[in-house]
């Protein structure tokens, strides 16, 4: 049983941050657009924060998923959730904001399991901790 506790932690590792990695490209993508929605908020140096969200989210997202320093990775995602998701998504009036508001408190939750638990067998930081024994 032990092999399937593994995989499942190793999908759900994936599944987590699949988002963040999508949303990161995607902000590359549409840079000037994303920069204006960010400003219709209020951000002062919008650019700054947008490229610091770029490497957040991939990088946060490239290191769960590889389960290498897959702990700092949950950590930085989580400091990036907390800001993003009190800024952008506190409008409870709009029902699409709600969802997103607690679509962002899920997602914190699997980052604080992850920061809490480690990432599994089927992680490179397992593999690391294997060779030094």
């Amino acid at each position: 049983m032990e092999w399937l506790k593994s995989l499942g932690s190793l999908i759900g590792r994936i599944l987590l941050v699949l988002i963040f990695l999508q949303s990161g490209i995607g902000k590359i993508g549409n840079f000037e657009g994303t920069a204006k929605y960010m400003a219709q908020y209020g951000m002062p140096m919008t650019s700054f924060f947008l490229f610091a969200a770029i490497v957040i989210e991939l990088v946060g997202s490239i290191t769960v998923i590889l389960g290498y320093w897959a702990r700092f990775g949950a950590l930085v995602l989580i400091i990036f959730l907390i800001p993003a998701t009190i800024i952008f998504h506190t409008n409870f009036n709009d029902p699409i904001q709600t969802i997103m508001f607690m679509k962002n408190v899920s997602m914190l939750g699997g980052c604080f399991i992850l920061l809490g638990m480690g990432p599994g067998r089927f992680s490179l930081d397992y593999l690391s901790r294997e060779k030094k024994k």
